[in-house]
């Protein structure tokens, strides 16, 4: 009998100890600023989850099917408590290579950009929305330049190395507001980040079919304000093409075309959530990105993205 009751009491101890981690984990998924976000505004579990049901419209159908393709359907919680199914997944790191463009001093419209053979590593995060693009690029008679372009928020940086300029004396963030815009996209024209996004767009979302395949369409918001996306789904249900669009000649350099194929786990500990394992990116019409993906870690790695006191200081000029 008394070896019962301490099994007993060690259940209770267990569960009481789960539902005050799901409180934390719950509470700090909905603890950013939404008005900096883009299309991310936090959404009650229950409408969330609503959305993701397997009744309701046939947008909801539809997203619930591409976030199930990419395994991003997850559930959490306990007693009924739970995250919005697609918030489940919420840090990522993507390592890879291949080629990126840039314009040259002398580029002229309509001439085709730089290549340059690129080592690629991202982590990102969408709670608060996030990403850090490492890169070491080999330039052709050249040293490998090695870059680090940080986006938060409304905030965007360059580091001399991870972390410069929150600690005195340990490397140089050098604030970039003028392409805070430009990151930002990077993070919500993932494949994730359309299907967040997406959801959070609400009866704004719309599905249509164009020769054969689904469609998504929805605004951004937030300082992404002014761009539509479009996300064409493949026959597995899983997105094979991102395209922005803005009427704002002063967004212009926001119009993107990112291609995803080859999907398939990537991770080196085995999740089930579907990356890809080839992103071909245009902006304007010229090619910016060519990257094969070496693995994708899809496990909620422990990423944190702090902004330096000059880059918030930097912002408010």
């Amino acid at each position: 009998m008394r070896a019962r009751m301490l099994i007993v009491l060690a259940i209770r101890v267990i569960l009481i100890a789960a539902i005050a981690a799901l409180a934390f984990q719950t509470a700090g998924a909905q603890s950013y600023d939404s008005k900096a976000s883009a299309g991310a505004k936090p959404m009650a579990a229950g409408s969330a989850n609503a959305a993701m049901g397997s009744g309701g419209t046939d947008v909801a159908k539809t997203l619930k099917t591409a976030a199930e393709a990419l395994g991003l359907a997850r559930w959490s919680g306990v007693g009924g408590q739970r995250l919005p199914e697609v918030d489940v997944i919420n840090t990522m790191e993507i390592w890879g290579s291949g080629t990126m463009y840039s314009p040259g001093p002398s580029s002229k419209s309509g001439e085709p950009w730089t290549p340059h053979k690129t080592d690629y590593h991202v982590a990102l995060g969408y709670n608060p929305p996030a990403m850090r693009v490492e890169m070491t690029r080999t330039v052709s008679g050249a040293a490998p330049q090695h870059m680090i372009e940080m986006v938060r928020d409304t905030y965007a940086w360059d580091e001399s190395e991870i972390g410069a300029g929150l600690v005195p004396g340990k490397g140089t963030a050098t604030p970039a507001m003028a392409v805070a815009k430009n990151r930002f996209l990077q993070l919500w024209i993932l494949p994730y980040g359309v299907i967040k996004a997406a959801l959070a767009a609400g009866d704004k979302t719309k599905v249509s079919t164009e020769n054969g395949a689904t469609v998504i369409t929805f605004p951004l918001s937030g300082p992404l304000a002014g761009v539509m996306i479009k996300a064409t789904l493949d026959a597995q249900n899983q997105i094979a093409k991102v395209e922005t669009r803005t009427d704002n000649p002063a967004l212009a350099d926001l119009v993107t075309e990112t291609e995803y194929s080859g999907y398939a786990d990537h991770g080196e500990i085995a999740t089930d959530v579907k990356s890809p394992g080839h992103i071909v990116r245009k902006q304007g019409g010229h090619p910016v990105l060519d990257i094969q993906v070496k693995m994708w870690d899809a496990n909620n790695p422990y990423l944190v993205f702090p902004v330096p006191e000059n880059v918030k200081k930097a912002a408010t000029n």
